[in-house]
């Protein structure tokens, strides 16, 4: 007897599914500033098990947050579709997010899913930890997973429970990063540095990270979505991480691993490993962005500080075919001139902007 998977579209699926764009090509689709169409991150729910203070702050995501339902969420099929509508306009990687991702049940599945469609290159997982058993670890691994990046804010539990403001302590999510580097999956580990929060992290997390085979990767604090409070007193530039680390271990740079990577790459002259410096206040890099976002209710957003979305749940919902479906992401993609970061000004900080909860980082 059949069971039914709870991540089937069950709605109206177009009779006959054209499939003149779903021949792979090399030649992205580029937006008004030639930037091409390369990674789509996917959040897969707005839900998360922590409050992090930057991202999910308890006063706005409280025990009275009305999540969004179940069946408001893309379900696997219609996220699989639009990769492979994606794909055909040149994305090669895909990066889950959430919320936080782990709690979308039987994600391994789409993992899998994603992995069969030929141009993808790379999946990767962006995640708390704190679901990461040796089991789910696995499982995703061998649903063909590419890697993982774990979020952590600080090697001192006072601080890092401060942080995601539920008690959750760093040694589970220690154990989360070895169970992923168990189950052969690469890690990068994120922390988002606050002045006068966790700043007094920077060198307990360098020190910790080097020489475990993990990059450590340092995120200036930034203002996404409207809840968190953010100044631009809060930021830690990256320069400043730089420095105070290169007194302690002398740090030399590293070349870019592609075009438009987010992260400076340094390398501690013993050898002992590499960081990566993510600037996106104090140095903006718009011009080599080529990250689309999908929102967990299928909006498509063209920066992470936009406010309004582009619905394409809706097209996929009403009965649109492929080729109706390609239209609109082309349409979508050739009329994007965002560069938030570059323009940023006192009155944009406090426009609304979509939570980075719904569309991940």
């Amino acid at each position: 007897m059949a069971t039914s998977n709870p991540d089937r579209y069950t709605g109206t699926i177009p009779a006959q599914r054209t499939e003149s764009h779903l021949a792979m090509s090399d030649a992205a689709t580029t937006d008004r500033l030639d930037r091409p169409l390369r990674d789509l991150r996917i959040s897969v729910t707005d839900r998360c098990n922590f409050r992090c203070t930057y991202c999910m702050p308890r006063e706005k995501f409280g025990a009275d947050h009305a999540f969004l339902p179940r069946d408001s969420l893309l379900d696997f099929d219609e996220i699989e579709r639009l990769v492979r509508l994606f794909a055909a306009r040149g994305v090669r990687k895909i990066r889950l997010t959430g919320g936080e991702p782990m709690v979308r049940p039987h994600l391994e599945q789409l993992v899998e899913r994603i992995a069969t469609i030929d141009a993808i290159e790379d999946i990767a997982l962006t995640t708390n930890a704190s679901l990461l058993s040796p089991a789910r670890a696995r499982a995703l691994a061998d649903a063909g997973l590419s890697r993982i990046t774990v979020s952590l804010d600080g090697l001192d539990d006072e601080t890092f429970m401060a942080i995601n403001d539920v008690g959750f302590p760093v040694a589970k999510v220690l154990e989360g990063i070895e169970n992923a580097a168990s189950a052969g999956l690469p890690v990068k580990v994120n922390a988002v540095i606050q002045r006068g929060v966790n700043d007094d992290q920077v060198l307990p997390l360098a020190g910790y990270f080097r020489g475990s085979g993990h990059v450590l990767r340092f995120i200036e604090f930034m203002d996404v979505g409207t809840t968190n409070g953010w100044r631009l007193q809060d930021v830690l530039s990256a320069r400043e991480i730089r420095d105070h680390i290169h007194e302690v271990w002398p740090i030399e740079p590293l070349d870019p691993n592609y075009p438009g990577e987010v992260a400076d790459r340094w390398r501690y002259r013993d050898g002992t490993g590499e960081i990566g410096l993510i600037a996106s206040v104090t140095q903006p890099f718009c011009r080599g962005c080529s990250r689309a976002r999908l929102s967990a209710e299928g909006a498509l957003y063209t920066c992470l500080f936009a406010g309004v979305g582009h619905d394409l749940r809706g097209l996929l919902r009403s009965g649109a075919d492929d080729d109706r479906l390609d239209a609109e992401i082309a349409s979508i993609w050739t009329r994007r001139a965002d560069r938030y970061s570059e323009l940023r000004t006192d009155e944009t900080v406090l426009r609304p902007k979509v939570e980075m909860s719904y569309i991940g980082g």
